[in-house]
């Protein structure tokens, strides 16, 4: 293969001009991307690179040296293109058997190389190597993003009361960090936290809107005219913790190290969550009058529930139950929420 490469050199070469005198090197390509590269392999193959270019140098001198002699001789052009052809084949030849004489271990470079890209070391020992491997999949502290959207429902164990009877479509909005530890670099078993913001939100149905009494209770109350929407959105900041199982299989990282990919694959979650009210927004607009209340409408200040998510890899479904009542001080009271939903993140 190398001599095929300078065969195609010395065409090029020659074919231009005979007796030109043109100042052609042999010399790899500088990467854009030297820092992906290893420092070890890099000066190898630039040495390499640079004997190529000296044994090509010399053996071009000696070659136009053999071109001139062979115009003086003012042969005929036949005789000429004929005799050049041979003089190119014999000096490709011996450049040939002169690169490989170098004795280039381009195995071990490849090897090197690999090592380099895989761990990002030059490590030459199996200690050392070792001990890169190690380091690489020791269990490390894992922040990622989330995002979710779940279908909402007030759960109690009394009769209905009126919001159970009116209730529309209400669904939960969450964002934020997730944290994830896993306990070993084999263990199925981790741990997750993180910080979300929550917004709730709460529509009625048959043209009713919340509002409050005098005594600051909240009941619903009939618009006079049509109405065209209707929210009672609450903001929480929500702080999870709580435990993942991983069901991935164990892999072999070579030299008996094993270790298992914890954020891959399938696997379950289970957690508490507390949460702390940001604010609530009592949003109404219709044929009649519009507003935007940012007032005390007896929502919950404080949350705090459970939850069971269901993954693979960052997809993920899950179910969660409020402990703590929606609304506080008696209003819709021991309405719970309930929410089934799907994640990005876990």
């Amino acid at each position: 293969m190398i001599k095929n490469f300078i065969m195609m050199a010395f065409a090029c070469l020659l074919c231009g001009n005979a007796y030109s005198q043109s100042n052609w090197s042999f010399s790899l390509p500088s990467s854009k991307d030297n820092e992906k590269v290893s420092p070890v392999v890099k000066e190898k193959v630039d040495e390499y690179a640079k004997e190529i270019d000296d044994i090509i140098q010399e053996e071009k001198k000696l070659m136009e040296d053999e071109l001139s002699s062979l115009q003086n001789k003012n042969v005929d052009k036949t005789e000429f293109d004929k005799q050049k052809a041979k003089i190119a084949e014999h000096y490709s030849e011996k450049i040939d058997k002169r690169i490989e004489e170098l004795g280039f271990d381009l195995d071990a470079v490849i090897q090197k190389q690999v090592k380099y890209s895989l761990l990002n070391t030059d490590a030459t020992s199996n200690e050392e190597l070792k001990a890169k491997i190690l380091e690489k999949l020791r269990p490390k502290k894992i922040f990622s993003s989330y995002f979710s959207y779940g279908i909402m429902n007030l759960t109690n164990n009394l009769h209905d009361n009126e919001l159970d009877k009116n209730i529309g479509y209400a669904s939960n909005l969450e964002f934020g960090l997730n944290f994830s530890y896993q306990f070993s670099k084999t263990s199925p078993l981790g741990l997750i936290s993180g910080i979300r913001f929550s917004w709730r939100t709460l529509r009625i149905d048959n043209n009713l809107y919340f509002n409050k009494d005098s005594a600051g209770s909240i009941y619903l109350a009939k618009y006079d005219k049509s109405l065209d929407k209707n929210k009672l959105r609450t903001g929480y900041i929500i702080v999870p913790l709580g435990l993942q199982y991983n069901f991935s299989k164990l892999k072999n990282a070579g030299m008996d190290i094993r270790y298992r990919n914890f954020r891959d694959g399938f696997k379950v979650a289970g957690y508490f969550y507390g949460g702390l009210k940001m604010s609530t927004n009592n949003i109404v607009s219709g044929d009649g009058p519009d507003f935007r209340d940012r007032g005390n409408y007896q929502v919950n200040p404080f949350l705090c529930g459970a939850q069971f998510t269901v993954s693979y890899n960052d997809f993920s479904l899950f179910v969660k139950k409020d402990f703590t009542n929606f609304f506080k001080g008696g209003n819709f009271p021991n309405d719970k929420a309930l929410v089934f939903g799907v994640s990005l993140g876990l």
